[in-house]
């Protein structure tokens, strides 16, 4: 099988690849990557000299270039987004751009290249925010986004169904929550307070700290893509969750912990907009239909997720400089 992967040089996409091809040997992969501020190249650096692998540098908002790489594919992995909420907040306009155009771009390609399997990568934040109260979000909650990062995933959640209902497109979908693990980018939550206590450096925590995520390591949620690709019914959505709620003040404080740091490492910041309270996922769907269910404890993650930093100070350390951009645009240049 041939999978063209889009965002694959993000941190989710990244490790799906690695996923895939150490699981399936006679399968590869299509890496597709605009290499924006999130991309790198590092992530997946163990493939580059490997048959199975190519790289292709590019933006899903080119049809063009989306019409050549779908036909030569026998599925559609679709990662490639833009993510962070506080970005969103600042600039909109890049979020509908990448996450709705670029998503209507994909998916004309793959109906025009024989109607392809098209999976489509999600987030519980496209179901807006729950009450301490609330039942976790499944299948059936209506749609509430809140930021314009959530909004522009529910609009390309909603384009997705619509080509599978019109078009017959064969296609699913995952919403997940809150990912962590390997290759995380440093601006998020845990990797930042990660990297900010090797520095020595305080943890920012917005407002309170008590806004609560529910926590699902990276490579469940891949094993989760995996299944519903090769298994999943088509035209139906999976959601996935890790079993994990926790407040952000208890992640950090976990954290701290974990590398031997008291509660004076942490920093209380100003919230920001429209903070979501609570995020949580029954995923019983795809634990019935398909047989999935989380594998890695908080606890191991967290504290595998910790030794994998420590361990791989050079990556991070380019990423919060800046260095990573300039090798890459230096190599594979607009």
């Amino acid at each position: 099988m041939k999978l063209l992967v889009t965002g694959a040089a993000g941190f989710i996409g990244s490790n799906f690849v690695h996923y895939i091809l150490k699981k399936y040997p006679d399968y590869s992969v299509v890496n597709l990557d605009a290499l924006t501020y999130a991309g790198n190249l590092e992530n997946v650096k163990e493939w580059e000299h490997d048959s199975r692998y190519t790289f292709v540098r590019g933006d899903i908002c080119d049809a063009a270039l989306m019409d050549g790489l779908v036909r030569d594919v026998d599925a559609v992995v679709h990662f490639a987004a833009e993510s962070h909420v506080d970005r969103s907040i600042l600039d909109a306009k890049s979020f509908v751009q990448t996450n709705v155009i670029g998503t209507q771009v994909l998916l004309d390609a793959a109906l025009r290249s024989g109607k392809k399997r098209f999976h489509h990568v999600s987030t519980d934040e496209v179901f807006g925010a729950l009450k301490p109260e609330d039942e976790p979000f499944s299948e059936t909650t209506p749609y509430d986004p809140r930021s314009p990062y959530s909004a522009s995933k529910a609009g390309s959640d909603h384009l997705v169904r619509a080509y599978f209902h019109t078009h017959g497109l064969p296609v699913t979908i995952s919403n997940c929550s809150n990912n962590y693990g390997p290759y995380h980018f440093p601006e998020k939550l845990i990797p930042l307070a990660i990297t900010n206590l090797i520095e020595g450096k305080k943890v920012p925590v917005y407002g309170d700290g008590m806004q609560v995520r529910d926590w699902l390591f990276v490579e469940d949620h891949c094993r989760a893509i995996d299944m519903i690709v090769h298994k999943g019914m088509l035209g139906e959505t999976y959601c996935v969750g890790g079993a994990s709620e926790r407040a952000n003040i208890d992640i950090v404080k976990q954290l701290l912990s974990l590398m031997g740091k008291d509660e004076t490492s942490i920093e209380y910041v100003t919230d920001r907009p429209g903070h979501d309270r609570r995020y949580a996922i029954n995923f019983s769907k795809i634990q019935k239909e398909l047989g999935w269910e989380p594998t890695v404890t908080l606890e191991e993650g967290l504290a595998s997720t910790v030794e994998w930093f420590m361990q791989h100070e050079d990556w991070w350390k380019k990423i919060k400089s800046g260095e990573y951009q300039d090798y890459y645009e230096t190599q594979y240049k607009r």
